[in-house]
């Protein structure tokens, strides 16, 4: 059984009991919430598409943590002009524990 969520503007294949890594969410670390956004998922024993999405279906989530991703350096560069700039970048993420999919 699984199911394709939408959030934050991706899309993830996920099953009950996957953790995936998801752009951040206004949620406190411990708490549960629902993801209704549900564009597809099998059930078990058919494929069911959305139109956009499924009608009735949710995955419910656990949030592990809130955090932030590894640093990012992006030097940029302009030869012969002495033009030099460093800038370093962490994207924060929340992280996701999947505990159930109803449909």
């Amino acid at each position: 059984m699984y199911a394709i969520i939408e959030t934050g503007g991706k899309q993830y294949k996920v099953s009950e009991g996957d953790i995936i890594f998801v752009e951040k969410l206004a949620v406190e670390e411990g708490a549960t919430i629902e993801i209704d956004k549900v564009l597809a998922g099998n059930n078990g024993t058919d494929f069911v598409v959305g139109a956009p999405y499924v009608a009735g279906a949710t995955v419910a989530c656990n949030v592990v943590k809130q955090g932030k991703s590894k640093k990012i350096h992006v030097i940029r560069y302009k030869s012969k002009k002495g033009e030099k700039k460093h800038i370093g970048h962490r994207q924060p993420y929340t992280k996701l524990q999947i505990t159930s999919i109803k449909f």
